[in-house]
């Protein structure tokens, strides 16, 4: 069936809207050009897409299922557009990274760097955000490729993963407030002692209070802030007993804090690289997900 892409994209507008009238201003068409687009579509499909009344639209069963179609295609042919008008203002390729702020450091900068040597050409842009927020700017087309925890619930279907990293969690205190370092705690000990954490908007947060359930335990930190730099100079002053992962603890911080002992495993976590598996892999992106896989730094 050929039928004119122009047609769909004025019932993706209309449909989103449900406004003959709101969606000619976003298209810049008249009012009647949008119900003609949309009486020439429903007779090719031979289907009605809309239930008009004097003063309401609403979509048809059979509206609902092309919308629920046309929605992602749409959003790919804006998101390659926007790509190819990015590209040109910067002069040529370019890579949008998304990775938290923890991530960033402890982890990227050297790729990035070799990355950098590598490609100098490639405009490199890294937006700093929670695992959670990077899956959202990937969803929306506003990250090329993110860095991110696993477990994540924002990660979906639809993104291609790469594991390229795994670690695990620790708990770090200074010994001079929290004599523990030669004690074999369990996760109910700890319960009773000041956990600095990262807040509840994070992976890490939601990865320790599920920890904590499994064992019917409650979790109830005594500081959360939304940085992992933060909890270790705030475990270094007696403040707690920090939860992070272990790449972030050099060794200068092991100088002055004692990993504990943790009767329980706790279980491995993973950082994925991840982009949209419903584009194709940029060379760039490609480029940067093999360094991450090789351990290329």
């Amino acid at each position: 069936m050929d039928i004119n892409y122009e047609l769909y994209k004025v019932f993706y507008h209309v449909a989103k809207t449900l406004s003959f009238s709101e969606a000619a201003g976003e298209l810049f068409i008249s009012q009647s050009a949008v119900s003609q687009s949309i009486k020439i579509l429903e007779k090719r499909l031979d289907v009605s897409l809309f239930a008009r009344s004097t003063k309401r639209v609403s979509l048809t069963k059979e509206g609902e299922i092309l919308f629920k179609h046309i929605e992602p295609a749409i959003h790919l042919i804006d998101r390659g557009e926007n790509q190819l008008l990015v590209n040109a203002a910067n002069g040529g390729a370019q890579l949008r990274i998304a990775a938290s702020d923890t991530i960033c450091r402890y982890y990227l900068v050297p790729y990035l760097k070799r990355f950098h040597l590598a490609y100098p050409e490639v405009h490199l842009r890294v937006v700093n955000g929670t695992s959670l927020r990077c899956a959202e700017l990937l969803e929306t087309g506003q990250a090329d490729l993110i860095v991110a925890n696993s477990p994540n619930p924002a990660l979906t279907n639809s993104m291609q993963l790469f594991e390229v990293k795994t670690f695990r969690d620790v708990f770090v205190a200074n010994p001079e407030y929290f004599p523990l370092g030669g004690k074999s705690l369990s996760l109910n000990d700890l319960q009773k002692l000041p956990i600095l954490m990262l807040g509840r908007r994070s992976t890490t947060s939601t990865f320790l209070h599920n920890l904590f359930l499994q064992h019917s335990l409650d979790l109830a930190p005594a500081i959360e802030l939304s940085s992992n730099d933060l909890l270790i100079d705030f475990a270094r002053i007696g403040l707690g007993i920090a939860f992070v992962p272990d790449f972030c603890v050099s060794g200068a911080d092991r100088s002055e804090l004692d990993v504990l002992k943790i009767r329980e495993e706790l279980p491995e976590r993973k950082l994925i690289a991840a982009c949209d598996g419903m584009l194709p892999l940029s060379g760039p992106a490609n480029s940067f997900i093999r360094l991450l896989e090789n351990g290329e730094t």
